[in-house]
């Protein structure tokens, strides 16, 4: 890592919720809504995003954890703001408080933590994994 990111760095995403993006269920009176896993993908991403200018060549982000209260539904076609602040830095991990709001309210609150990985290292363990288990 080249640099650390600075405690209170700030990264902001906007999105709006396509059909891919809901619940997979639906259906028989169940609104089309925002699902859990697309609100945690757009959460990380806002907080990878701040951490991509801190980062040497031939280094990543991995989110290692995650601790998220989804608030209240947001329906297909809204739009939703994410923010990730850096909260905390440790050896090579970050925690990022994250947030997601809509157009009416604060849909998504929690913590965040990444850790910066060299691709090399990290392409050569998953290598051995699936060496590994195809010859089980």
């Amino acid at each position: 890592m080249k640099a650390r990111p600075k405690i209170g760095a700030t990264g902001e995403l906007t999105f709006q919720i396509e059909a891919r993006h809901a619940i997979d269920f639906a259906d028989g009176g169940m609104p089309a809504v925002l699902s859990t896993p697309s609100l945690v993908g757009f959460l990380e991403r806002t907080a990878r995003e701040i951490l991509a200018g801190c980062l040497d060549e031939g280094e990543r982000s991995v989110g290692i954890e995650i601790e998220i209260r989804h608030l209240a539904p947001t329906p297909v076609g809204h739009s939703v703001h994410c923010t990730a602040r850096v909260v905390g830095t440790e050896g090579r991990e970050v925690t990022f408080q994250v947030e997601a709001r809509d157009q009416s309210e604060l849909i998504a609150r929690g913590l965040h933590t990444r850790r910066v990985i060299r691709v090399e290292s990290f392409a050569k363990r998953v290598r051995e994994k699936t060496a590994s288990a195809t010859s089980s």
